[in-house]
């Protein structure tokens, strides 16, 4: 089913472009920096397939939202996400997010619990001292001079390459092309200075924290850090995927967090 495509404003007056398909429970899918809503292109069916209605954004910077050259947070973020919740009239929903989405969730889920049911974060970290840095050749091979070959670099930090093999893309999950350059640089910020750690033991949503046994981009020695933080969270590994698990190990992935989401159902 396409998406409807929608527009929300959030309290400083950016628009914020939202998408909606699907039906029941909703489930809202936030994906990763300097990224649109079609991160979620392939996964999200599974989820609407199982009776759900999703709702993804293109968060502030990219796609169809504004794009202020202003300070970006990842806290500011989770604003407006709700911003997207009140004008789709969703009043509570599920959240799952990834890699940057993930940084967002953990603030959504604590500064405005009363709107998430059930929270799902993937490949993502609680950020600021605590959190397990990537290493530093990583860092240096994506800011290398040689764009195509960082391009690609960052591609098999993304996907195993049997599965780069087989797939020639397109690839959603590699940043927006068309985003302004100034844009990415206050979504790296953002990234950059996410820190949850303080507000984490107070999350009170049930949550479940995935990640790839092989993911170095978002090391997975971030998982244990965040499912040892909140409260009764629930930790799996897929075994082998890297960063973009929920794209590669869809067949693994959806059936997983949709089996717990179905356990903590709105009564």
């Amino acid at each position: 089913m396409r998406p409807e495509a929608g527009k929300a404003v959030a309290a400083d007056g950016t628009a914020i472009a939202f998408q909606s398909a699907g039906s029941g429970i909703p489930v809202v899918l936030l994906a990763g920096q300097s990224n649109t809503h079609r991160w979620w292109d392939s996964a999200r069916a599974d989820f609407e397939a199982a009776g759900h209605r999703t709702i993804t954004l293109d968060w502030r910077g990219t796609g169809a939202s504004d794009k202020p050259d202003e300070p970006y947070s990842t806290r500011g973020f989770a604003a407006d996400v709700v911003a997207v919740l009140d004008e789709a009239g969703i009043a509570r929903a599920h959240v799952y997010g990834t890699s940057m989405g993930g940084r967002v969730a953990q603030w959504l889920a604590a500064d405005f619990a009363e709107r998430v049911q059930a929270l799902v974060l993937g490949c993502t970290s609680p950020g600021g001292a605590h959190a397990i840095e990537r290493d530093r050749s990583v860092r240096q091979a994506l800011v290398q001079a040689d764009r195509a070959a960082a391009d690609r670099y960052l591609l098999e930090l993304m996907y195993t390459p049997e599965w780069l093999a087989t797939n020639q893309g397109p690839y959603y999950v590699v940043g927006d092309p068309d985003m302004p350059a100034y844009a990415k640089g206050r979504h790296l910020t953002a990234s950059g200075k996410h820190d949850a750690w303080e507000v984490l033991p107070t999350i009170a949503a049930p949550t479940l924290v995935v990640h790839g046994t092989d993911d170095v981009f978002n090391p997975t020695a971030n998982a244990p850090l965040i499912a040892e933080r909140i409260p009764d969270a629930r930790m799996e590994l897929i075994e082998g995927a890297r960063h973009a698990y929920f794209d590669e190990f869809r067949a693994i992935a959806s059936p997983l967090v949709l089996a717990f989401l179905n356990e903590h159902r709105f009564s």
